[in-house]
């Protein structure tokens, strides 16, 4: 048994090997960039000028956003799909309500020649 036992050690000790992490990759490559200095700072006032900064941390995209379908339009169209929304989440990750559906005959069928 004990002879099993330190085996089956030595194999799975074998079978590890070594698993060290790789030294980091420096690039030695220098940077070049594709735009001017002066082209990003006119870009930065630009941004300071309109008021909209996209990386600041307080950016908000949706701030100025207008729906264009009524509340009640919304509500209607929710109603409408939430059956198919709810059977595709299901368990079965909507089987058995695509198995339920008429199955449609393609729109073009191949003649053989």
């Amino acid at each position: 048994m004990n002879r099993t036992l330190a085996i089956a050690i030595l194999a799975t000790a074998a079978a590890a090997g070594n698993a060290f992490a790789d030294d980091i990759t420096v690039d030695t490559k220098p940077f070049s960039s594709s735009r001017s200095r002066a082209e990003v700072q006119a870009e930065a006032a630009q941004y300071r000028q309109s008021g909209v900064n996209p990386w600041s941390t307080s950016y908000n995209p949706l701030r100025g956003f207008q729906g264009t379908q009524t509340r009640d339009q919304v509500v209607a169209d929710y109603i409408a799909s939430r059956d198919r929304v709810a059977a595709m989440t299901r368990e079965d990750s909507g089987s058995a309500y695509l198995a339920r559906r008429a199955v449609q005959a393609p729109a073009t069928i191949a003649k053989a020649q």
